[in-house]
């Protein structure tokens, strides 16, 4: 395992590096302005915001919510850089986050720089906080500011803890087009969250157009087992309605 996260970072380096800067045109005036915004807007907001500076590769911004809700110490945060927080993620959830990080960063590069601004990068996975104990957080990263060579310098993430606590489920993730509502998934990485036998059944006969009623009449079970099983399905497929579980599920070959 070592030696594939070795290999995932070293490519997510070379990623990276594909972006050529020019320190004397990045002008931090505008990292000093975000950070005045973002200032304020800790005071309102419940979330852990952080700027993430991709010439520099590490974190240049910490808002004090990472303290108060998952118990990090920022001060430490900054002087171990971005193995303090390679640390925090759980072992399961470490390599696809890397995996993720690279081809979504990958797909950016490869858009007009005009578009690289549309897209966030959602990953629902497993953090250590600052009592030891493994909780489920929910981390949204976004270009917030590209130099005037369209490189993407300045990254937000914005992290909150996430409404689904279920540690055993792996790293969920997809991307929203924030311009147009369109979300994707990425390949290779959900692929590995089974669904129980019953869920597959009832999940075909969703797909079939039948109503919970309908379902449980045929399987002979209750209606509330049916949307028991149903909101499983969507926190499994890590989707927000039975459209996009269909979707999901036939191209990842869980249900014909």
């Amino acid at each position: 395992m070592a030696s594939e996260i070795e290999k995932i970072q070293t490519e997510y380096l070379n990623t990276l590096n594909r972006q050529l800067f020019i320190p004397e045109d990045l002008d931090y005036r505008i990292l000093d302005r975000n950070i005045e915004l973002l200032g304020k807007l800790n005071i309102i907001e419940n979330s852990a915001i952080s700027i993430f500076d991709l010439y520099q590769n590490k974190h240049i911004y910490l808002s004090p919510r990472f303290e108060t809700i998952f118990g990090f110490c920022i001060n430490k945060a900054h002087k171990e850089g971005n193995e303090y927080f390679d640390k925090k993620v759980h072992p399961n959830d470490a390599l696809d986050a890397m995996k993720i990080a690279s081809y979504f960063f990958n797909t950016a590069l490869a858009l007009p720089s005009k578009e690289r601004k549309n897209y966030k990068l959602i990953n629902d996975y497993r953090i250590k906080n600052g009592e030891g104990k493994y909780i489920r957080v929910i981390e949204q990263f976004q270009a917030l500011e590209l130099d005037k060579h369209g490189n993407i310098w300045l990254a937000l993430c914005v992290m909150d803890l996430s409404p689904n606590q279920d540690i055993s489920l792996p790293l969920q993730n997809k991307v929203l087009n924030f311009k147009t509502g369109e979300l994707f998934h990425f390949p290779g990485t959900s692929k590995k969250v089974n669904l129980s036998d019953r869920e597959k059944e009832i999940l075909g006969l969703i797909s079939e157009g039948l109503i919970s009623k309908e379902i449980a009449g045929n399987l002979f079970i209750s209606v509330h087992t049916v949307n028991t099983h149903r909101q499983k399905i969507l926190e499994k497929l890590n989707v927000t309605n039975s459209i996009e579980a269909i979707k999901l599920s036939k191209e990842y070959g869980l249900i014909s």
